[in-house]
């Protein structure tokens, strides 16, 4: 089953970056496309966002609110409002989230230039219904995520008030919750039409054996801390997951400069190569093999000993399936992924998915690998000695000329520990869990005279020549450079809008990129230039 095959269209399938839906999405899909309404009980983490945006999104009108999505918090209207965003940004969807905390307005002023799409928390949706800014009239679709959430939250009277100024006879009412309380029940009983009851069980980490860890890094020092690890841990065989096959090419080539055989499988290969790269994993001639989430499944990879996510998946049960492939068979394996502290709360919502803990780990030190280097020398000399069945005449040579044998033992170990290659070891910047929120109240304390350059370690500023006189949001630069550069959208940092320049804050890695792949790039209907922003 794929996307395609569930009747999703094209514009829409372009923006995905897997092809295989979730069971949620494979359920839910049909029936909302047949107009019906429908009740989806799946956790967070399931991808039942998009189960809900794509099939709502690719029959909307070019004008005229059309979409109400209710939310508990403002972080989750957020990140729906961007999903919704990046899904129907090739049909030209305009979406707004509102929720508490911003000037009303500002809200409103979006409202009376035209959205097709409104995701909100019940309190401020009903504040602006009272307002008689926001008219529900001829919404077709009203969406309750999250809805157990809500109601635990108090929200239900505020839910019954927005519901009530929906037309009900034109109305298709999609209600998604973890959990089926008498309160959700009594809910659907009230304001949907014989909907459709969808439950999908949480996938759960079958490997008792696998033990998960996350390490918290900036984006910057990935690969050094992927390093260190690889160095480290007592791997036999290991599974690196990246995003993108573009990432998973990147990667592989980065490992085998610096020493290590690594090799990426993706979509680009063939498939005779990619059996000649997975018989070779196999056969254990090759210990590294990164691949993407779409390549990975349903391929047989026996004995894997390690997983490791580069890029933390985007879906829960995507994570569920990633470190599936270890601990199979009784044997033990070890789970690591690689964390910014942005991704933090993912961790947390695949813990709630799992029902299991990732423990965070220390990365490390350039001590440790050393001694490590010295372990495995030291095991290597043994090994050596061991094979060794006759004498060799230098040696004899040697002691004629006078030389004891552990001053002989003492010049060859010199000597080999001078032609061994190693990796370059790279020093990794301190990094926890505080540094994403101190940044955040600097940025609103600073926000009138920010800088033009990063004031972030491992960032580069870059100038836009667009801004807030061009009704620029975040989200309009978030999703243009992460699409047109292939970047993963949560590593773009700070951005600063002006009234006629914005400003934002991209890793030094993704540079040269990203101003390449912009270049003659449109906005809001706008040539745009970006170039490294310049001091003044």
């Amino acid at each position: 089953m794929t996307f395609q095959t569930l009747g999703i269209c094209p514009e829409i399938l372009k923006t995905l970056d897997y092809t295989d839906p979730t069971p949620i999405q494979t359920l839910a899909i049909p029936p909302i496309l047949a107009g019906q309404d429908v009740i989806g009980q799946a956790q967070t983490g399931t991808g039942k966002t998009a189960a809900f945006t794509l099939p709502v999104l690719q029959q909307l009108k070019s004008s005229g609110l059309q979409v109400l999505i209710l939310t508990p918090t403002r972080e989750l209207a957020i990140q729906v409002s961007e999903a919704v965003y990046r899904y129907g940004g090739g049909l030209g969807i305009r979406v707004l989230p509102i929720y508490g905390g911003q000037p009303y307005e500002r809200q409103e002023r979006r409202l009376r230039k035209g959205v097709q799409v409104v995701v909100g928390t019940p309190g401020r949706t009903l504040d602006l219904i009272r307002r008689k800014t926001l008219d529900l009239r001829d919404v077709r679709y009203v969406i309750l995520d999250e809805a157990d959430e809500m109601l635990k939250m108090g929200f239900i009277e505020d839910i019954d008030a927005i519901l009530s100024a929906t037309n009900a006879k034109e109305r298709q009412t999609l209600l998604f919750s973890a959990t089926f309380s008498d309160d959700i029940r009594r809910l659907a009983q009230k304001y949907m039409h014989n909907p459709q009851h969808i439950t999908v069980e949480a996938e759960t980490v079958t490997g008792i054996n696998v033990s998960q860890r996350y390490y918290l890094v900036q984006e910057k020092d990935k690969i050094p801390a992927l390093c260190r690890l690889l160095e480290v841990e007592n791997q036999q065989s290991t599974l690196i997951f990246t995003r993108t096959k573009i990432g998973a090419a990147e990667l592989s080539e980065k490992l085998s400069e610096r020493g290590y055989i690594a090799v990426a499988i993706h979509g680009d290969l063939s498939q005779q190569e990619r059996e000649r790269i997975l018989g070779r994993f196999r056969a254990g001639d090759l210990t590294i093999l990164v691949a993407t989430d779409v390549i990975a499944r349903g391929v047989d990879i026996p004995e894997v000993s390690h997983v490791i996510n580069y890029d933390i998946p985007q879906l829960a049960i995507e994570y569920v399936h990633r470190i599936g492939r270890t601990g199979r068979a009784g044997r033990s394996g070890d789970a690591i992924t690689l964390v910014t502290p942005r991704q933090l709360r993912q961790i947390k919502t695949i813990e709630a998915y799992t029902n299991q803990r990732i423990s965070k780990a220390q990365l490390p030190t350039l001590q440790d690998v050393l001694n490590q280097r010295q372990q495995q020398f030291y095991i290597d000399v043994l090994n050596a000695v061991d094979a060794v069945e006759f004498a060799d005449p230098m040696v004899d040579d040697l002691l004629e000329e006078g030389y004891s044998l552990e001053q002989i033992a003492a010049g060859l170990l010199k000597l080999l520990r001078g032609q061994m290659h190693q990796s370059p070891l790279e020093e990794i910047g301190k990094v926890n869990e505080t540094n994403q929120k101190s940044r955040k109240r600097r940025g609103a304390k600073s926000n009138k005279q920010s800088s033009i350059t990063s004031h972030e370690e491992g960032m580069v500023r870059l100038y836009m020549n667009i801004g807030k006189s061009n009704g620029l949001r975040p989200a309009d630069v978030v999703y243009s450079v992460a699409s047109k550069a292939d970047i993963p959208g949560h590593v773009i940092g700070a951005i600063d809008i002006r009234h006629e320049e914005t400003y934002l804050d991209v890793p030094v890695m993704h540079v040269d990129k990203v101003l390449k792949k912009m270049r003659n790039h449109r906005m809001r209907g706008r040539a745009i230039k970006v170039s490294r922003a310049v001091s003044r």
